[in-house]
């Protein structure tokens, strides 16, 4: 996720009322007590740097402005040889370490990076270079907000300006790269949907204006601030419109016509993953790394079959509750139809989330005894990517904390968003879900920089849907209809395990998959669309959600089981919290300590 834009008072208003004495995150990791210890922070201290080197734009998200201008072309045969290697290498030079001793943060730390690395080994020999852009990504869209100012990508001062100048003609070969690796793929039989190619051409198509100062990257220099010298502001506004207008303009149509007219004949009818040369065992691969566990394809699919059923006896009680005499179907097409639903404008998007924001502000501190101390903003989708984006998303606070997290809400198609929906959303994408998990992970100052900015999906959107289960707890779900929302997000989430599995391992058609959408769950055709089609472009990105949040329901059980009377939820929430991402098993070890630590007899799963 990225990183972007201003605290506001409310939040400072949230971080203010948690405590007299806040308690930090910093103060819960002990320095390195042995010199292996402090041997292999030095080592994860020049890995990161390496890393921010190697990929500058993940260090501009983050914050940090000493690589602005820069761009590497990580496309290109080269850069992924060498990102083998120094895997690889990272991973024997940390390996040389004796690790024999290692406690605490040490141990975790250290157990960590050589997952992640052994993982990153494991992926390379999967050809996913070969499919460089789909719906969801793409250099076009990139670059255009980027170079908006709405990526990250800082524009006050002159430095600013020139740095885009610079990273923004960098871009150039990034198209060209692209266009290369697809038609390696076009050769090996590696290649996109048909579907996914559909809906990425008219994303181009957007973007692409006849005149500069008509494309979003204008927006930065109708914008330029005035204390700049009137010969800086006629040098830049040439600059700018010579780099948009014989540049980046043209990259955009030849990667565009490249796709209308080479790729999408070439594309493929099938949609799964398994349609590839060892399509299997790479999604089998990428199961396991989005859910940090050795589960099956088919044993996902299994428990996800399961969940459906389960949550399908909860909506027969919500639809009972409010006196609904038709069947559930009846019940969903109601739901999704019914005039007292639907928003009055985008306007009301906006405004409702900035309401519930208010009511479940004062809630928290009932919750949870550390906040963290970034904020975010309320924003909605821009217009160009609306149309494939998610019904919500959240994008981290800068490093430096000058920029809070922007909780963003698609009003695209606006019929098609129910307001029922809401109440789920905000707790998943803001607060106390991404927003919490990911800030506050980011100001963990004592852990190495690997563990602050990166992370396991499994953790992250585990905390997510399990943050949807917290709604009676912060004030909201007092509405049935809200609560049938959180239904409707969890089964969401359930049908995933169901949906992707079918799709990349089952033969599923995009078709059938949607149908599994709508028969089960009040989604509307619009978000199952856009959902099926995103499972295809990220296949099994999508396990992790539900297969996390199952993991911390567990634990909380386990935490409520051992302790019975003493059980607080915020101190749960902070060991959870308290470490930043972790994959489920070091988590569920993590619990199992803190309980013995109690005097309880829980053991884990």
């Amino acid at each position: 996720m990225k990183r972007m834009l201003a605290m506001t008072a409310a939040t400072v208003l949230l971080v203010g009322c948690a405590t007299s004495t806040p308690r930090t995150l910093a103060d819960a990791v002990p320095a390195p007590a042995t010199a292996a210890a402090a041997q292999l922070e030095a080592l994860y201290a020049d890995y990161w740097e390496e890393q921010l080197r190697r990929h500058p734009l993940r260090a501009t998200a983050l914050g940090d402005p000493r690589y602005h201008g820069d761009l590497t072309n990580t496309l290109t045969p080269e850069f992924r040889t060498d990102s083998e290697r120094l895997e690889r290498a990272w991973l024997a030079r940390v390996r040389a370490v004796e690790s024999v001793g290692l406690s605490g943060q040490a141990k975790l730390s250290y157990d960590i990076f050589v997952a992640q690395r052994e993982r990153a080994i494991a992926m390379a020999q999967y050809p996913d270079w070969m499919l460089p852009l789909n719906q969801l990504g793409h250099p076009a869209a990139t670059v255009a907000q980027l170079g908006a100012g709405s990526r990250g990508q800082p524009f006050a001062t002159v430095a600013d300006y020139d740095a885009w100048l610079k990273r923004g003609a960098a871009f150039v070969p990034v198209f060209d790269q692209t266009i290369a690796n697809l038609r390696e793929g076009i050769k090996a039989g590696v290649v996109q949907p048909r579907v996914l190619v559909e809906k990425t051409i008219p994303q181009f198509d957007a973007l692409i204006k006849a005149q500069p100062e008509d494309t979003l990257m204008w927006g930065v220099i109708a914008k330029m601030p005035d204390t700049f010298s009137v010969s800086d502001r006629e040098r830049l506004t040439v600059a700018y419109h010579g780099l948009i207008g014989t540049q980046l303009v043209p990259a955009f149509v030849r990667l565009r016509d490249f796709l209308r007219d080479e790729y999408l004949p070439a594309s493929r009818a099938s949609v799964g993953l398994s349609a590839l040369p060892n399509g299997a065992a790479w999604y089998a691969e990428l199961a396991k790394r989005y859910t940090t566990t050795n589960l099956t394809p088919d044993a996902i699919h299994q428990i996800g079959l399961d969940e459906v059923a389960r949550i399908t006896i909860e909506f027969e009680k919500v639809r009972e509750q409010v006196g609904f005499t038709g069947d559930l179907q009846a019940f969903f097409k109601f739901m999704n139809e019914d005039a007292r639903f639907a928003f009055k404008s985008d306007q009301d998007v906006l405004d409702t989330y900035n309401t519930l924001r208010g009511r479940i502000e004062p809630n928290i501190p009932s919750q949870f005894a550390l906040l963290p101390r970034a904020g975010f903003e309320v924003k909605l989708v821009e217009p160009f990517r609306a149309a494939s984006a998610p019904a919500a998303s959240y994008q981290g606070p800068s490093q430096d904390g000058t920029r809070p997290g922007v909780f963003y809400a698609n009003a695209f198609n606006l019929p098609s968003r129910r307001t029922w929906e809401t109440e789920s959303i905000f707790l998943h994408e803001a607060i106390p879900g991404h927003h919490f998990q990911i800030a506050l992970q980011q100001e963990l100052t004592g852990l190495p920089a690997f563990r602050r900015f990166g992370g396991e999906t499994a953790y992250i959107e585990g905390w997510g849907l399990y943050a949807e289960s917290l709604g009676h707890d912060v004030g909201v779900y007092t509405d049935p209809y809200q609560y049938f929302g959180r239904l409707a997000a969890e089964i969401w989430r359930a049908n995933r395990l169901v949906v992707d599995t079918g799709l990349h391992t089952k033969g599923w058609t995009r078709e059938q998959a949607i149908a599994q959408m709508r028969q089960t769950s009040a989604i509307s055709e619009t978000n199952a669309t856009i959902e099926v089609e995103r499972y295809i472009a990220m296949p099994g990105q999508a396990l992790a959600y539900k297969i996390g949040e199952l993991k911390l329901q567990a634990l909380r059980r386990r935490a409520m089981t051992a302790l019975g009377n003493r059980f607080d939820p915020r101190e749960f929430h902070r060991v959870v919290l308290e470490d930043g991402s972790l994959p489920l098993d070091v988590l569920d070890a993590k619990v199992a300590r803190w309980l013995a630590s109690k005097g309880t007899n829980a053991s884990s799963d």
